[in-house]
């Protein structure tokens, strides 16, 4: 096969007579994503945990006997064999999850009264009321039930990995004759190579957008790909090589393929030396474009490696675990390293006591980690853990193969160790600083709107609608770490009987869909729910302290009527009216039954406010275009007024497609046969009318 005459030759031809091409969807506003199981991205950061303070007094010798007869209770039936133990309270809630090889001697350690215990574990033993058993059949089960159990159940003595989800892969498709490229999360059950995981979805856009370029791999949907008749714009950036429209052959779009699958399955420094070699072949044969081609794809290649920072020599595959604490907080910063590459990292903040110890944190974080995501062929740890060698055959289990679990005492993995908890030190550092900022700006809020106590939780309304149609309403949510994404809601807005931009009734809507639900939660949440969180759990609370409305005094009126209906008089409402001619800085604040309040345009906690209400604002703003364009992409021309078949079949005539309609400027409108000023006036105010 003659691979030169695939590529950029033709290329350049059809890009000078062709017009300019139309770009896949989905890069218009985000990157490559499998649509089967793409998930909201969260750019937040996990939240730093309140870190409970240990109490100086002694445990009351009642609560304690009480708790030490329990745990006898439970010692009497308590089998010699492994298995888990849940601790739990007079209310059922449970206290702590354990694992034991013999559960009998583990339980009698907290029944003896005169044991020197510490006082987490005091506590723990004073509040206990029951206790539940498990029997597994090896010590190694016992390990991987305890983890699911710890996340499933969230116990306040454990500790807790917060804010898990999963991480990104990149998938090179196997269903399609010419395979695809993209971010993939989820189970993975469509055909095609998958490499991860990456530690952000960031690091697998850069990595695939630089793929792009040295591979020239589609990226854009199967159906979209159907139905091309001439190349994208993609293909003119040489960011793809155009298999749609016939510009490479069957055979040479298989050897682009087979070149991404072999780098990233590592063989990097034999894809970069074929590369070169065809560069070298090109030049020599005077083929100047086509050696220009291949300089760029080996550029492309470059910095994929440079992006990545170290790429260790003798780590092929292996995940990096680092802990530091400070302060009362952890923070472990882990590192994935696939086929001798870095493929990022990512900071977490499990919730712990100030009296467990670095070792202590890890060993449950590790089997926590590992509950739901595949382990690697080895795990590299800063701290050694007990118990190590049972967590590496738990872990083996999972991967049907040899997992070891090592703490590097020299050499390169070493220094991958130091690096790591540099980072981790770092981390912790900046949350810390950040939280601290934070709680500043809570507390200076709360004395300015005159509240018994700084909010933990923000919830910040708006509703976006143009002349009533596609109405909807958002909801976002602040609290001691900032912004807390996966929090986000959005309402469809659909009363029959609304008047098309009634703001007030709007607002109504939303609100009582979402406090009706929180009035009246489920069986042993509702105490939960309304007392906010314990004074010794960190979770975040789900009933708000603090309710802000974007509006003015009628706004507020709506939103206090919707409040009282439902019997919820604790929550504190604020109104934020913008300025004249709607100048920031220049808001007026509005509470009820108190005096409207400006605040100086430098005030802190003006400009704060203004961040909450900017930021509904942009949320509703994209909820409310997304379901626009669904609507438009259903309805085509016809919600124009005064469009007509005639003028629609020439507009798509002229144009070729109604996203090209859509981008048309107004004097580009008016150049179609039939389409007067005023209708290019028309069309174009339709696409691009700007929401209320």
């Amino acid at each position: 096969m003659d691979r030169d005459s695939t590529h950029q030759p033709k290329s350049s031809r059809k890009s000078r007579r062709n017009p300019l091409p139309e770009v896949p969807p989905q890069h218009q506003a985000c990157a490559d994503v499998d649509p089967a199981t793409s998930a909201a991205e969260e750019d937040d950061e996990a939240r730093l945990p309140e870190a409970p303070e240990e109490p100086a007094e002694a445990v009351a010798e009642g609560p304690l006997a009480v708790g030490h007869a329990a745990i006898e209770n439970a010692v009497r039936l308590a089998p010699t064999s492994p298995g888990v133990y849940r601790m739990l309270n007079a209310g059922s809630d449970v206290l702590y999850v354990g694992k034991a090889k013999n559960v009998r001697k583990r339980l009698s350690s907290y029944a003896r009264v005169n044991a020197p215990l510490p006082a987490r574990i005091l506590r723990m033993i004073a509040a206990t009321a029951s206790v539940e058993i498990v029997s597994t059949t090896t010590e190694t089960e016992a390990l991987l039930l305890e983890a699911n159990l710890i996340k499933q159940l969230r116990p306040r003595f454990n500790v807790q990995l917060r804010d898990d989800k999963s991480f990104p892969y990149i998938l090179i498709t196997g269903d399609h004759w010419a395979p695809q490229i993209l971010k993939h999360r989820g189970a993975q059950t469509r055909p095609g190579r998958y490499f991860g995981p990456f530690a952000s979805a960031g690091a697998v856009n850069r990595t695939i957008t630089a793929l792009q370029r040295a591979f020239l791999i589609r990226s854009c949907t199967d159906g979209f790909f159907e139905s091309r008749t001439r190349p994208c714009l993609l293909y003119q950036i040489r960011r793809c090589s155009g298999p749609c429209t016939g510009e490479i052959d069957f055979p040479g779009y298989t050897e682009l393929v087979r070149e991404a699958n072999d780098f990233l399955s590592g063989r990097s420094g034999l894809v970069k030396r074929e590369l070169a070699g065809e560069m070298e072949k090109a030049s020599t044969e005077l083929e100047f474009e086509t050696a220009a081609l291949y300089r760029d794809r080996l550029a492309a290649l470059s910095a994929i490696q440079s992006q990545q920072g170290i790429n260790p020599r003798t780590v092929e595959e292996a995940d990096l675990f680092a802990i530091h604490q400070e302060g009362g907080y952890s923070c472990v910063e882990v590192f994935f390293f696939r086929t001798g590459q870095n493929w990022g990292n990512r900071a977490y903040f499990p919730r712990a006591e100030r009296s467990f110890t670095p070792e202590e944190v890890l060993a449950s974080f590790l089997a926590q980690f590992y509950d739901d995501k595949p382990p690697p062929k080895l795990i590299l740890l800063s701290h050694e853990i007990e118990e190590r060698a049972l967590l590496a055959d738990a872990l083996a289990v999972k991967a049907g193969s040899r997992v070891e679990v090592a703490v590097p005492r020299r050499g390169e993995k070493k220094e991958l160790i130091a690096h790591a908890l540099t980072n981790a030190r770092e981390a912790l550092g900046r949350k810390l600083s950040d939280t601290a900022t934070q709680a500043r700006l809570l507390q200076s809020l709360a004395t300015t709107l005159g509240l018994a106590q700084a909010p933990r939780r923000i919830e910040v309304y708006d509703n976006s609608h143009i002349q009533g149609a596609n109405a909807v309403g958002a909801m976002v949510v602040a609290g001691p770490d900032g912004f807390i994404k996966n929090q986000y809601r959005k309402f469809n807005i659909k009363s029959e009987g609304l008047t098309p931009g009634d703001d007030y009734a709007m607002m109504r809507e939303v609100l009582e869909r979402r406090f009706k639900r929180l009035a009246k939660p489920p069986e042993g949440e509702a105490a939960k729910a309304k007392g906010g969180s314990r004074a010794d759990d960190d979770s975040f609370p789900q009933w708000p302290d603090l309710v802000v409305i974007d509006g003015g005094r009628g706004q507020l009126n709506a939103a206090r009527e919707v409040l009282e209906g439902l019997g919820l008089t604790q929550v504190s409402l604020i109104a934020v009216a913008k300025g004249p001619d709607r100048d920031a800085g220049r808001e007026t604040l509005f509470m009820p039954g108190r005096e409207a309040i400006k605040l100086e345009p430098r005030d802190p906690v003006l400009y704060f406010i203004q961040r909450l209400r900017d930021e509904a604002h942009r949320f509703v703003i994209g909820s409310h275009r997304k379901l626009r364009k669904k609507d438009i992409r259903e309805a085509g021309l016809q919600e124009i007024p005064g469009i007509g078949p005639s003028r629609k079949r020439a507009l798509l005539h002229h144009f070729g497609t109604l996203k090209e309609i859509e981008r048309a400027s107004i004097a580009d409108l008016g150049k179609v046969p039939g389409v007067s000023a005023e209708s290019a006036r028309k069309i174009f105010e339709f696409f691009h009318a700007q929401p209320g």
